[in-house]
């Protein structure tokens, strides 16, 4: 599950954050198809002085009266659809915004163990070939309305090409990991996980793992093969990372490989943006922001997993490795 925040928006914002008192509203999501519930956090934050008083807006967070607003607002998100060649129009349809609380969180910038937080459990629908979507979400103040646009991450066309993959214990150049990319603009990592499992005489059957990961990268840092994006790896990493985490545990053991999963992970310009943003300046002078009218970030995040066979000669360079192989098959 996905929890952060996010929003698509056509420009980035930097905003001051020391300004005169005011009620300030801050907004932090991270919308993920594959989610059952989405969450929202909706607060208010107060910030500079009011009759020489100063306020720290980080000592605030940690107050549950001061940072939620009283009751429950009226948070919803509007939706607009796009047929080809056509313009963004509104379906009729909104989705509301309930609250909840959540009871486990652990401590940090915001109060904490309970914390209430927006919520829906409606399905949001992404670009397909025929469709785009895009989803506004408006908050309602009794004096001011906070509002934002997200398209999300995860349409049909987001898929890994690759079928297969291919490792060497020795003489590594570098292979590529083909996908197509998601129809909105996109962060992408790869994750590669070796799982086997091992077995000693009269105990239980342990199931292990070596993963590693490539990225985060832009489109623009990726190959392109045939209108798909591309990572490369090195053959020699799944020996590698096997020598590393097996070491001299090569005695009165066996081990079967179990499957090799490659997942890669999308999330939003947006939170990319809001995260370079954060680090160049701490945190605290400045802020980037796709609220209009409040703070904060709201973005989208999507993850894809596929299975995948190792070559042929890949299984036959692990079972002449002194590590106990037995079998490269499918257990």
């Amino acid at each position: 599950m996905c929890f952060l925040v996010s929003i698509m928006c056509s420009c980035s914002t930097k905003v001051d954050l020391y300004t005169d008192f005011k009620d300030t509203t801050v907004v932090y999501g991270v919308m993920d198809i594959a989610n059952d519930t989405n969450v929202i956090k909706i607060i208010r934050a107060f910030s500079g002085n009011n009759n020489d008083n100063s306020f720290d807006a980080h000592q605030i967070a940690l107050i549950a009266d001061s940072s939620n607003y009283p009751g429950k607002l009226d948070a919803r998100f509007l939706e607009y659809k796009k047929a080809l060649g056509g313009t963004f129009t509104y379906t009729g349809r909104e989705i509301i915004l309930d609250t909840m609380t959540i009871h486990n969180k652990k401590e940090g910038l915001f109060y904490a163990p309970n914390q209430k937080v927006y919520y829906t459990a409606e399905h949001f629908n992404v670009n397909n070939p025929y469709e785009r979507y895009k989803y506004k979400l408006l908050i309602s103040k009794p004096n001011d309305t906070i509002s934002s646009e997200i398209s999300l991450i995860g349409g049909s066309n987001f898929q890994i090409s690759t079928p297969m993959v291919f490792f060497k214990a020795e003489n590594a150049g570098t292979r590529k990991l083909l996908f197509t990319p998601d129809d909105n603009e996109a962060v992408y990592q790869v994750t590669m996980q070796f799982n086997y499992k091992e077995v000693r005489s009269g105990q239980d059957t342990i199931y292990k793992n070596v993963k590693w990961s490539i990225g985060p990268c832009n489109t623009y840092e990726l190959g392109i093969e045939d209108r798909k994006l591309y990572f490369t790896y090195r053959e020699d990493i799944l020996f590698n990372e096997l020598s590393e985490a097996i070491g001299n545990d090569i005695l009165n053991i066996e081990r079967f490989f179990d499957s090799f999963v490659v997942s890669i992970y999308a999330y939003g310009k947006e939170l990319e943006e809001y995260t370079q943003v954060s680090e160049a300046t701490s945190g605290i002078e400045y802020y980037y922001t796709n609220i209009h009218g409040g703070l904060g970030i709201l973005s989208s995040c999507h993850e894809i997993r596929k299975n995948v066979d190792i070559s042929s000669r890949t299984k036959t360079d692990l079972l002449s490795m002194p590590w106990g192989f037995r079998n490269i098959g499918y257990n």
